[in-house]
């Protein structure tokens, strides 16, 4: 058993514990209080006076262990550039847990990520939550699979333009889309009706959409892409993830009264594209303003993933509450992912993903000093 006590105790899930304590046991939290929670004779103590303690930070959209940051070749498995239509890739089958960025997230206080394809397809595959500490990747994962990858907008039209195939236009990226749901939408029928019916793996990816175990997760950067992955996920009754949501701003309205769920980034780059023309650092202080669910992303390579904190710390110095900014980093991306129960809080049952750092977390100058995954010390600074 292990005891930290003493800390500022950031649960996410209640008002900041002064002087807090966590009992850990195994690989969970046993409980959380303040001085009143009895410290047991056979436990293990940590004093963290003076110190800061949070759930381990989630990165809710990056492609840590698919694209390599140093192997430009070797590393680079993000995109499947034969076919714009992939959904039966999964992400598990391309992570490297030697990635050196995986060091990179502990040190920053990352212990969770989702990852998974790049935005070159239409349908790009299977995405997966992972804790950042291990060496098998098959031990690390958190849900499997956790979404399905889509793009809309300049990505695929850019990739398979050069190949003279399509999608050329976003009106076919949406036809391709809808196609592959409506023949999904059969297949299920098919396996429903019939004891005896040939398998197929895209069909099957695509069936997990449609019978709402894993939501798209959609590539978006403009107001007009973003309006039209809503219209397909309404038209087939989908749950959705918007991703990017880089002029959310403009529709921030629309998108409360359809209660997107918005994964908002990277908006730590340069306007390298036409479509990050109005990319700010404003955009998910208005969406939660508006009552939207928002997750911050650094879409590692394109941020680096230690810098996670620092867009959190960048989006409350242009507008979003501090709380608002945490949780973005921590049980919002949670509950987008799906593994609210598990980790993104600290909160009895929960896995003991533990950040203890000098100072808050967004605060200029605050350093990880110790990092826990499942109970474990993983990192020391």
């Amino acid at each position: 058993m292990l005891a930290i006590i003493n800390g500022d105790v950031y649960t996410m899930a209640g008002p900041v514990i002064k002087g807090g304590r966590i009992l850990i046991k195994d690989e969970r939290i046993l409980a959380v209080g303040g001085s009143e929670l009895s410290i047991p004779s056979e436990a293990k103590v940590i004093d963290v006076r003076e110190k800061v303690v949070m759930p381990g930070l989630i990165d809710a959209h990056c492609h840590l262990g698919i694209w390599e940051e140093i192997y430009q070749t070797e590393g680079d498995d993000i995109n499947e550039g034969s076919d714009s239509v992939t959904p039966h890739l999964r992400a598990i089958d391309g992570v490297n847990p030697a990635d050196i960025a995986f060091k990179d997230a502990l040190r920053a206080g990352i212990t969770a990520v989702y990852t998974g394809p790049g935005s070159g397809n239409v349908i790009g595959g299977l995405g997966l939550v992972m804790h950042t500490y291990g060496t098998v990747i098959d031990k690390m994962v958190l849900r499997n699979p956790a979404g399905l990858k889509v793009a809309f907008g300049e990505n695929p039209k850019r990739f398979y333009s050069e190949q003279k195939k399509m999608p050329m236009t976003r009106m076919a990226t949406a036809a391709l889309l809808r196609e592959n749901l409506v023949a999904a939408r059969q297949y299920l029928n098919k396996r429903k009706n019939f004891s005896e019916f040939e398998r197929d793996l895209k069909l099957e990816a695509l069936s997990l959409v449609l019978e709402k175990k894993i939501p798209l997760r959609a590539h978006a950067h403009r107001a007009d892409d973003i309006m039209t992955a809503l219209r397909i996920a309404e038209e087939f009754g989908v749950d959705i993830v918007i991703e990017h949501c880089t002029e959310g701003h403009f529709i921030a309205k629309e998108l409360a009264e359809k209660g997107v769920q918005a994964v908002v980034g990277p908006s730590l780059i340069a306007r390298e594209k036409v479509e990050l023309k109005e990319r700010s650092f404003k955009t998910p202080g208005v969406l939660a303003d508006y009552g939207l669910t928002v997750a911050l992303m650094t879409d590692h390579p394109a941020t680096p993933i230690q810098y996670l904190p620092l867009c959190g710390a960048l989006a409350v110095k242009e507008g979003m509450s501090e709380e608002d900014a945490l949780k973005a980093i921590t049980v919002n991306s949670a509950k987008i992912l799906g593994v609210e129960e598990e980790i993104g809080s600290l909160e009895t049952g929960k896995l003991a993903d533990i950040v203890i750092s000098s100072k808050p977390i967004l605060q200029l100058g605050a350093t990880v000093e110790k990092v826990l995954v499942k109970g474990q010390v993983v990192y020391e600074s």
